[in-house]
């Protein structure tokens, strides 16, 4: 036996094993099978609500159905004993028979209605466009014989025309391809299924009155089947229901969408419904899958007067809505369920720990003595629990045998700790000396740079202060009539511009001279002034500049330091931009935590930073330039905008840019 499988063998047979068992046994096994016992049994006792429903949406479907044919045929046997009928029939004219019947048929909404005499005489009006066998229907037959009857029969597409070839073309419907369907070779359904009521009369021979109703393309009678069985507000949201009349398979009155304004007439049942329904004569209920989609379904056989099944009636309503809230209500069960197990399988843990841990413990503590380790101890607290106890008697064990060992053992951590200590605090100042050493030489690089920059104007200001006295001496010695104005008025304002940029850059170079003096300012305008200061580097560097200044709040912060920090954050993002890019300087009025201020956004479309670096970048002698730089700017220029109550943040992804924002608070007026 291999080692590996010897420890796990082991590990099986120990106490953790059993007791994690325990614990976690009725939660990931007991409970998840009781689960799925409960929801199982629930899912069918939903789907049995669902077919439920549909049976009773059948039942009323079936009742309007036959109060239909019952409806028909009281009213034909209405007219059959009326006594203007009778009257009409004993005036023996066939003409005003048949313009009676016409009339009549017209108020019962009958698409045809004829008298019929033992002998197959048919008497209608408009007259019949062929001869048709009247005597070969069931019906007919009966209330000759005396007795009145109502069915549903199938007219063939020559008993149709025979009656009326335009009654014929309303029966014609286009079968369409349908998914699941039978295959079959035919193009159309020309037959008609009618509502066919005979009434037995009295008019001296044995005969009959004979209505018919054409269901085929009878949408008002489906739509209101539907709207019986399913009202506004009946199902839930989502749901729709339908009902649809069938010809054999064929849906010949639909209330059933193929489009969104389109019924699918011609449509036709799927093959195991038309098996079930027309071949077996029993009753459908269960999903179905109907013309393009699924939906909880009834059908029932319709039996003509041959008694012979030659069509279907169906209600349903969409399945959709409802899979969508049972798939809702098992997630919401598995989530609590996990959210169960989440909770109390740390609890279990825990407690089944504070019995495995303490056991374990005392087992490793005695391996480590046996290995040599005389100091080990298993460190448990006394408890109250026998566990507790045998862990206190086994350390006060140990420590009477080590005592003289353990004290050395203290006195040399001790030690170290000290060593650790006083290391510490030498390489924490260390640092500090460091830090500050490194700052002393930015400050005498920056003083350098000062000095530097204030000499180079003062050399700039004696050129320009010779050429403008030079110039003023020229203009009163030509005069003012030379024709030169224009060319006077530039090089006094290049002059001008000269004065104003050397003058910006000693306020730059020297802010100590500046940086006590508050004054209340419009940022932009030091935006503005800061642009000539970094212009040759915009055009060095290929950079388009984008303006979008908008505020109009004055602050109170020096100007001079606010044009450094904004030098600086300019610089930074022009170097950012090696290959060239767009440098965005935004402004607005902005309000933070209810105090009115002015936020200034510095953008670039530069190379951009990664999280680690952005994290640090206010640190100060934190940089990315290597030798090229110091790493103080953005650390200074956030103890500048602190200073006036403000806060300078960065956001940026590595490749997208960076985009620095200076929001600093309006200035306050007495």
């Amino acid at each position: 036996m291999s080692r590996s499988l010897h420890s796990r063998i082991k590990w099986f047979r120990s106490v953790r094993a059993r007791l994690l068992a325990i614990a976690l046994l009725p939660m990931l096994v007991v409970m998840p099978l009781f689960l799925w016992v409960v929801g199982v049994n629930w899912i069918n006792r939903f789907d049995n609500l669902l077919i439920a429903k549909v049976n009773g949406d059948l039942t009323i479907a079936h009742q309007y159905f036959q109060g239909i044919l019952e409806r028909s045929g009281e009213r034909v046997k209405a007219l059959g004993d009326s006594a203007e009928f009778a009257r009409v029939i004993q005036d023996n004219d066939d003409a005003g028979l048949a313009a009676y019947l016409e009339a009549e048929r017209a108020n019962l909404g009958l698409d045809f209605l004829y008298f019929v005499a033992k002998d197959g005489q048919i008497i209608s009006a408009p007259p019949f466009a062929g001869n048709l066998d009247a005597m070969k229907w069931p019906v007919v037959v009966q209330a000759i014989e005396g007795h009145d009857a109502t069915e549903i029969d199938i007219f063939q597409a020559g008993d149709l025309a025979a009656i009326s070839p335009a009654l014929a073309q309303k029966a014609v419907i286009k079968l369409v391809p349908t998914q699941a369907a039978v295959p079959t070779d035919r193009q159309a359904e020309t037959r008609g299924m009618v509502v066919h009521t005979a009434s037995a009369v009295q008019a001296g021979t044995p005969a009959a009155l004979v209505g018919g109703l054409l269901l085929n393309r009878n949408l008002s009678f489906i739509d209101t089947i539907n709207d019986l069985v399913y009202p506004a507000a009946s199902l839930t949201e989502g749901s729709h229901g339908t009902a649809t009349l069938f010809l054999e398979d064929v849906r010949v009155s639909t209330n059933v969408r193929l489009f969104e304004n389109v019924r699918a007439l011609g449509t036709r049942v799927s093959a195991i419904v038309r098996s079930t329904v027309l071949d077996g004569g029993k009753v459908w209920l269960d999903r179905a899958f109907v013309v393009n989609d699924w939906y909880i379904s009834a059908y029932e056989p319709i039996v003509d007067s041959f008694g012979k099944r030659v069509g279907m009636l169906y209600v349903g309503f969409l399945d959709t809505p409802f899979q969508a809230a049972k798939q809702r209500t098992l997630k919401t069960i598995l989530g609590g369920f996990l959210a169960v197990v989440l909770l109390s399988v740390p609890i279990f843990l825990r407690w089944a720990g504070g019995i495995i841990k303490p056991l374990e413990r005392m087992v490793a503590t005695i391996s480590k003595v046996e290995g040599g380790d005389m100091g080990a101890r298993t460190g448990l607290p006394a408890g109250q629990d026998e566990v507790g106890r045998v862990a206190g008697h086994l350390d006060h064990l140990l420590e009477q045998l080590q005592e003289r060992d353990q004290k050395l053992r203290d006195w040399a951590d001790e030690l170290n700790k000290r060593v650790a200590e006083r290391t510490r605090e030498l390489s924490e100042a260390n640092q500090r000396l460091e830090a500050t050493t490194k700052q002393l030489l930015v400050a005498e690089k920056l003083a350098a740079i000062g000095e530097i920059t204030a000499g180079i104007a003062h050399e700039i200001n004696n050129p320009i202060a010779v050429i403008q006295g030079n110039l003023d001496v020229i203009r009163q010695e030509v005069g003012d009539d030379t024709g030169l104005d224009t060319e006077f008025g530039l090089i006094y304002e290049q002059v001008h511009s000269v004065n104003v940029l050397v003058s910006k850059l000693l306020q730059f170079a020297r802010p100590e001279e500046y940086a006590g003096l508050v004054e209340h300012h419009v940022p932009d305008e030091v935006i503005n002034d800061s642009i000539p200061l970094v212009q040759h580097l915009l055009g060095k560097g290929n950079i388009t500049l984008v303006l979008d200044l908008n505020a109009d709040r004055p602050v109170a912060m020096n100007r001079t330091e606010l044009q450094q920090v904004l030098i600086n954050l300019i610089v930074n993002a022009i170097h950012a931009m090696p290959d060239g890019g767009t440098l965005t300087l935004r402004s607005a009025n902005k309000d933070r935590d209810g105090v009115q201020g002015v936020e200034i956004e510095v953008s670039d479309t530069g190379v951009g930073m990664p999280p680690e670096v952005l994290e640090s970048v206010f640190d100060p002698f934190f940089t990315t330039k290597q030798a090229e730089g110091t790493g103080l700017g953005l650390s200074i220029s956030q103890k500048l905008v602190s200073r006036s109550g403000g806060k300078i943040g960065a956001q940026s992804k590595e490749g997208e840019g960076a985009s620095f924002t200076v929001w600093i608070p309006a200035a306050q007026f007495e």
